[in-house]
């Protein structure tokens, strides 16, 4: 049922012929089962994919056709198998490396199960059970509650608390809960942040319990359907690899060429007496044919590319980015767009205090305080400064910073902890609670001069909550009032030492309502709210939440009558307002609506306001900024995805710098319901100047991919959710943080260890200067091999005897190609590499020019080895001084009276001089490819 968040209660209740109170029957468990299913690529493909290359099946045709021939002249033991086998060992060597990369990938999919839960409480036949998840099926009355993982896709038919909320992050990207309502959802192409009456498989119920009826199991849920996204993503080529494999194509066309050609040219010396008939004949000249199959193809190549691309990956990893992929080293070279996640990428992904704002004084007309907080992260350390920039000593003594620190302790259900093993501080709950009990632990305990300073000397275990605890061990809770949508606030009665207080956190507007008094932060003393101080609290905080886009808090509290047990909603009246948090929006998607922001207010009197706010957001990373400016230097365009708000992520891509240059978002930015009602040629038009992509869910990450490849753009996409992983396996790099899923982690090509958007940028350099090497080596051992054409070719043609054995141009092409090759990758990249724009992906490795020039290059290489050839035959004093016209009639000498034995052209001496040419020449040809253009004094 794909529609059942569209659909009232009754209706989907209906549809399953199911009752809420009895659940399904055994007979209707078994029927849905077979109607909807129940809840829950071979190794021999993966080597044969190693081989799907032309250099490597023209490697392996030139492998068997020599076998054969060695098998025809009578051949046997290892002179039958050397060339064969040595060609196949290398490509064994290959293939082993591909397929140990390629299993690691499909390590997704097995990941995915992770997300899954085990077991769950159903309702079947009137009675509740605990059953596998796998068991469940459409239709099933399955109820949850705090700590649970939702078993399937599942319609809310019922709460049994005051609200239910759920952690969706790893679907949708946002960071904070999503608050879920039985009330149908009416938008017109709903994300899955806009089906609130949807519980999603895989996500966990942090606040509250509540009855849903299961409506979509297995692959029909939205979890299943990353799964068929992520294996309906066919791996692209990478860039190199398409050139590779054209430059392939098209030396199979010479080699086959000059192969043919060099056949026919010797037809008329089939029938040589040397050779012992016509037949024989043809097979000595296919046989050289092959010789010069093998001395064009580059064997090495495959070899000294995966050589360079390791090298390449132990760089990068120096610079905190893992790659999984080799080939992707290489693609980022010519990344043109980068697709950003937002949090965590280009923010720290923590919420934390940034702002409080109290009142000062009255008595001159209202005069508000702001207090700046330091600090972006979990971590219980900071520094509290005053609107002048200078730093509170004692934070502690000022009473409205000490009654916010209080509230913010008590009236507060998450808790802060120090992880040791991964060595930071993380939050159970909240994100924006967890944000007030480090700005408690930040302000200190009152009556300590060395506060807070003297909390550093605990270990980071105990720091973590100290002052939340002594606040805590202070006042004894007995009630609580939890948040609920129409109040939009939260409250909790507390005692100590004969007195009891209420203090209340929530929506300013909510908050503001209620209090009566203020609480001043000059002399402690409490007054009136007037309409004076209110008008200008009410400005402060419009400020915070509009231009700023800060997630306000208001703070209060109020003496209440001894020995009251219980708290009810006449209760929240008549408060006293302590002041204002604003907290940083927390750059994962976190919706920044008006709606959602909250003032907290609290102060240990009666019914007066204490005048403080607070102000929270998840603050960018230092050197975004300058990552940004790196990226349009080298002319790479990036976009920010993500889930948030629109009117949320362009006030943060303006905090970042990231966008600077638009002088405003209209036209490049766009949430993803827009974009998909734009006519095709305006979508055309809006992917070439887009900055920024909201409201996004899975499934539009993944269409952004395909349509800017579309558009011949080398896309590189970066998350870290189970929803993003679709998206970064169909991109050309995909780029997981190093805090994330490990599903997201499996489908990329690059794991960010350190989170950040700069490493992104530190790795295109480092790609763009490997691919620079890779060409250079490339253009050495493709004019080298020209060269042994050459030479092979000539020596047909002019007929004289083979010049070099096939093993020993095996042997040049791996050794004498390859560790010059390889030593070429590792030339240092250029001052200027980031300062040119993207290589297009349709530049050939070689162009028509270039091959001109490893053509002649090659020519002389060819002609020197032939020369020293036939040097030792007419002109060495250690060889037998023949006549040039003796040595091109060698093959008639059986018929002939010589005046030396025949056997003198089965010596290897000349052999050897022109293999010690051919490999002299080509180390000064190795120095000559060190730069394309530039000479090598």
């Amino acid at each position: 049922m794909e529609d059942a968040y569209a659909r009232s209660v009754a209706e989907v209740l209906d549809f399953f012929g199911v009752e809420p109170a009895k659940g399904l029957s055994d007979d209707q468990v078994v029927r849905h089962a077979r109607i909807y299913g129940k809840n829950g690529a071979p190794f021999w493909k993966l080597v044969l994919k190693q081989f799907d290359d032309l250099l490597v099946k023209i490697l392996i045709a030139a492998a068997l056709v020599s076998f054969a021939l060695a098998l025809i002249n009578g051949e046997t033991g290892l002179t039958a198998f050397l060339e064969p086998s040595v060609i196949l060992m290398i490509l064994a060597a290959n293939a082993a490396v591909g397929v140990i990369t390629e299993t690691n990938a499909e390590k997704a999919l097995e990941e995915l199960r992770a997300y899954q839960a085990d077991i769950a409480t159903v309702l079947r036949n009137g009675c509740f059970s605990i059953l596998p998840a796998t068991e469940l099926v459409p239709g099933d009355i399955v109820e949850v509650s705090v700590g649970c993982k939702v078993p399937a896709d599942m319609r809310m038919i019922e709460m049994l608390s005051n609200q239910l909320r759920v952690d969706q992050a790893i679907l949708t990207g946002e960071s904070c809960s999503v608050e879920k309502e039985l009330e149908s959802t009416r938008a017109t192409n709903a994300v899955y942040q806009d089906k609130t009456s949807i519980l999603f498989s895989g996500t966990v119920v942090v606040a509250g319990r509540a009855r849903a009826v299961v409506v979509g199991v297995g692959a029909n849920t939205a979890m299943g359907s990353i799964r068929d996204s992520m294996l309906q993503t066919e791996d692209e080529a990478t860039p190199l690899k398409k050139k590779l494999d054209e430059f392939g194509t098209f030396l199979a066309k010479v080699i086959a060429g000059i192969c043919v050609l060099v056949w026919i040219v010797n037809i008329g010396h089939f029938r040589d007496p040397a050779h012992g008939g016509f037949l024989r004949g043809a097979i000595h000249y296919f046989k050289i044919a092959v010789a010069l199959a093998v001395a064009a193809i580059p064997e090495g190549l495959p070899a000294v590319v995966t050589i360079c691309l390791a090298l390449g990956t132990k760089r990068m990893a120096r610079l905190n980015a893992i790659v999984r992929s080799l080939p992707c080293v290489e693609t980022l070279g010519c990344t043109t767009v980068i697709c950003s996640d937002k949090t965590g990428t280009l923010t720290t992904n923590m919420m934390s205090v940034s702002k409080v704002c109290v009142v000062h004084s009255v008595e001159h007309g209202p005069v508000i305080s702001e207090y700046s907080v330091s600090g972006t992260t979990f971590a219980p350390s900071g520094i509290i400064f005053d609107s002048s920039g200078t730093q509170l000593q004692f934070p502690a003594q000022l009473p409205c910073l000490l009654h916010i620190a209080m509230t913010s302790a008590l009236c507060n259900e998450s808790v802060l902890q120090y992880n040791p093993d991964k060595e930071n501080y993380e939050k159970i709950g909240e994100s924006t609670e967890v944000a007030l009990r480090v700005l408690a632990e930040k302000v200190g305990l009152p009556g300590f001069d060395s506060m807070p300073s003297a909390l550093n000397m605990l270990s980071r275990h105990e720091r973590a909550s100290y002052c939340n605890h002594y606040w805590e061990s202070q006042f004894k809770k007995i009630s609580v009032l939890d948040f609920s949508r129409d109040r939009k606030m939260m409250s909790v009665l507390c005692s100590r030492k004969q007195k009891q207080i209420l203090f209340s956190k929530g929506a300013p507007e909510s908050i503001i309502s209620r209090c009566t008094n203020v609480l001043c932060n000059e002399n402690d003393h409490t007054v009136p709210l007037t309409a004076d101080i209110r008008a200008e609290l009410e400005s402060r905080f419009r400020s915070f939440a509009g231009k700023e886009t800060l997630r306000c808090l208001a703070l209060a509290f109020k003496w209440m009558p001894m020995g009251q047990q219980t708290l009810s909603f006449d209760d929240e009246k008549d408060l006293t307002f302590i002041g204002l948090h604003v907290e940083m929006e927390c750059v994962r998607g976190m919706p920044f609506a008006l709606k959602y922001l909250k003032h907290i207010v609290l102060d240990l009197r009666t019914a007066h306001i204490d005048g403080s706010t607070v102000g929270m957001l998840d603050p960018p990373r230092e050197e975004v900024r300058n990552a940004m400016l790196s990226c349009m230097t080298a002319g790479i365009r990036v976009i920010v995805v993500t889930g948030d708000n629109k009117s949320t992520a362009e006030s943060l891509c303006h905090k970042i710098g990231a966008f600077d240059h638009l002088v405003d978002f209209a036209g490049h930015s766009f949430t993803a319901t827009e974009f998909e009602e734009l006519p095709a040629l305006q979508q055309t038009l809006a992917l070439q100047r887009m900055a920024l992509f909201t409201r996004v869910e899975p499934s539009h990450k993944r269409m952004l991919v395909e349509a800017l490849q579309h558009q011949n753009e080398v896309v590189a996409m970066t998350g870290d959710g189970v929803n993003d992983a679709p998206a970064l396996k169909k991109a050309n790099i995909g780029i997981a943080m190093g805090s994330g899923t490990a599903v997201a982690k499996s489908a990329a090509d690059m794991v960010l260890a350190d989170d950040n958007f700069a490493t992104i940028v530190a790795a295109v350099a480092e790609g763009r200067a490997i691919y620079n090497n890779t060409k250079q080596f490339i253009r050495y051992m493709i004019s080298s091999n020209i060269g042994e054409v050459v030479c092979i070719f000539l020596a047909a043609v002019l007929g004289i005897p083979d010049t070099l054995a096939p093993v020993q141009l095996l042997w040049v092409n791996l050794v004498t190609d390859g560790l010059p090759a390889t030593a070429i990758g590792f030339n240092k990249q250029d001052s200027d590499v980031m300062k040119a724009k993207p290589r297009k992906v349709n530049e050939a490795v070689v162009t028509g020019w270039l091959f001109f020039r490893y053509l002649v290059i090659g020519a002389y290489v060819g002609l020197a080895t032939i020369a020293g050839f036939i040097w030792w035959f007419v002109y060495a004093d250690s060889g037998p001084k023949l006549p040039y016209g003796e040595l091109m009639n060698f093959d008639t000498c059986a018929t002939r009276e010589t005046t030396y034995p025949c056997s003198i052209f089965d010596d290897q001496h000349p052999s050897t001089v022109s293999m010690t040419v051919l490999v002299v020449v080509e180390m000064f040809n190795a120095l000559n490819n060190l730069s394309e253009n530039q000479s090598l004094l």
